[in-house]
């Protein structure tokens, strides 16, 4: 699993023109799925996402968590995240994980960072033509890949 963590002052997913979720100061998070991810890429993710120290405290230092901070969570899946650009000019998908495999781990990873965190985790359309408008507040953007580890 790979993520993309953009720290935000909000942000919001539109689908044909309607707001399908909105968030104030949190996460917005896009989410890419491999074809052989397990609950174990998930759980070790979650684990991560909630915990990274990103929110500043009282002297302006990143030390506060997610799940320390009571911010908002919004997940959109994101296949082209699993994109390897590697040959040519025309990024090849077949590492993203097909329906049948991504849809169970996107709703079993928002169901645990609900879980984690106390609180309904807003979400995109999985599979949907989204338009996804975010205040990057910092900058902060943070790419983990359950793979890597890092």
């Amino acid at each position: 699993m790979r993520a993309v963590i953009q720290r935000v002052s909000n942000a919001k997913v539109s689908i044909n023109g309607i707001e399908e979720s909105i968030i104030d100061r949190g996460l917005l998070l896009f989410l890419g799925i491999e074809v052989d991810d397990t609950k174990e890429d998930l759980k070790w993710l979650v684990n991560k996402i909630i915990n990274l120290r990103i929110f500043n405290d009282s002297n302006g230092v990143m030390n506060i968590s997610l799940l320390d901070s009571k911010g908002e969570l919004l997940v959109v899946s994101q296949f082209t995240l699993i994109a390897s650009s590697r040959k040519g000019n025309r990024p090849s998908y077949v590492r993203a994980a097909k329906h049948d495999i991504a849809i169970p781990l996107y709703e079993s990873f928002i169901k645990l960072c609900e879980e984690k965190l106390l609180k309904k985790v807003k979400r995109g359309v999985f599979g949907a033509d989204m338009k996804v408008e975010l205040s990057n507040d910092g900058p902060v953007t943070l790419i983990i890949d359950s793979k890597i580890k890092e």
